[in-house]
């Protein structure tokens, strides 16, 4: 074509594109109208939220007991500190320590040398007097000697007798016997030691019989009784249970500090020892047929309540709470037997939440990632 017949200038051009950009406008609308209104409103849809990983255990029946728990030290039935009654050098030392002795049982026999010559001397002066005094009877009837002088005479022979009794007594405290039966705790004499008067040489322990005595709130004092059964653990030997029972109760409460003494008896052990620390339960109730639940199913939000799943949904429950016993709680009004109550995972928990029962580990592994991710999306 010749180059004449061709338009010229910007406005030609303008005209010339018009109809195409028309064309394109009318294409893009006809392929994005129904695909952009579906995915609109896919995009304003909002998504079902995710369910919560739990785990949830049924409520169910066992025997539950009410009981008070405190901790004491151990302390022996009897204890004695054995002391000498007489002063001298001990001749021989006749038990250990550890040994068990028998009450009146030879511990210590001292030097009686002493005591057997204070021994024949006030028995020879009151062999004399009897002799005397003999004869002055006699005599009075002839009236050979008075009255008064038979009553002097019979005033010194008592005197003699007791001056002779206590010798007697004095050699006896030459052999330091047992004053209880026990066991020798300490020994603090040896063979050859010069022994003063009163001076303790032996302590002696009754172990047939140990005692604890708690300092109880005075809000228990009318449920503990004399004879309900104890349960005593010891530090020392874990994973063993000792049984008794309470022996005593004091009858009054300390104005100062609110308690009142709790004494419990326990029967002598060969493990079980004086001083021994350990933590004590009393039983004075039991529940043979309680509804029960884990404690850690129980929420920290004031009023007691539980989550409970019901149509795979949370639904928080207010309880009345009963007795404690360990890890279980009974409960004693708002769940029934076989309710699931949620132990693990309730802390991402809201009234309704979308929930799913899995085992302890992976419910554990699952709701600490959930709960991290509350957290960083509320920061």
């Amino acid at each position: 074509m010749p180059a004449a017949n061709l338009p010229s200038g910007p406005f030609p051009l303008r005209l010339a594109f018009v109809p195409l950009l028309c064309a394109l406008l009318a294409l893009t609308a006809c392929k994005g109208g129904p695909a952009a209104e579906a995915q609109a409103k896919n995009g304003d849809a909002p998504k079902e939220a995710d369910a919560v990983p739990v785990e949830a255990v049924s409520a169910s029946r066992r025997a539950i007991a009410a009981s008070y728990t405190g901790t004491a030290a151990l302390e022996a039935r009897g204890e004695s500190q054995v002391v000498a009654k007489t002063s001298g050098v001990a001749l021989a030392v006749l038990v250990e320590e550890g040994q068990q002795v028998r009450a009146g049982q030879p511990l210590v026999r001292l030097d009686p040398d002493r005591a057997r010559l204070a021994v024949a001397q006030s028995q020879a002066q009151m062999s004399k007097l009897e002799n005397n005094y003999r004869r002055a009877q006699q005599l009075v009837g002839q009236q050979m000697v008075s009255a008064s002088d038979v009553d002097q005479l019979k005033f010194d022979l008592d005197n003699a007798r007791a001056q002779y009794r206590m010798a007697s007594l004095e050699l006896s405290y030459t052999t330091v016997e047992a004053p209880i039966s026990g066991v020798v705790a300490s020994r603090s004499i040896k063979t050859g030691n010069f022994v003063q008067i009163n001076t303790p040489i032996f302590r002696i322990i009754d172990n047939s019989q140990l005692e604890a005595t708690l300092n109880v709130p005075e809000r228990e004092l009318s449920t503990l009784k004399a004879g309900q059964p104890v349960l005593l653990q010891v530090d020392a030997l874990p994973g063993k249970t000792f049984a008794g029972k309470v022996d005593r109760i004091a009858p009054v409460v300390d104005s100062g500090s609110g308690t009142f003494r709790v004494v419990c008896a326990f029967a002598g052990d060969d493990m079980l020892q004086p001083g021994m620390f350990g933590r004590v339960r009393i039983d004075y109730d039991q529940r043979a047929d309680a509804l029960v639940v884990p404690r850690v199913a129980l929420l920290d939000d004031g009023e007691p309540a539980v989550f409970v799943v019901r149509d795979g949904k949370a639904v928080r429950v207010p309880v009345q709470l009963g007795y404690s016993e360990g890890e279980w709680t009974e409960i004693r009004a708002g769940l029934k037997e076989k309710d699931q109550v949620v132990t693990a995972g309730k802390v991402a928990l809201r009234e309704g939440s979308t929930v799913q029962i899995i085992g302890r580990e992976t419910a554990a592994a699952k709701s600490a990632s959930v709960e991290k991710a509350a957290k960083g999306s509320k920061q």
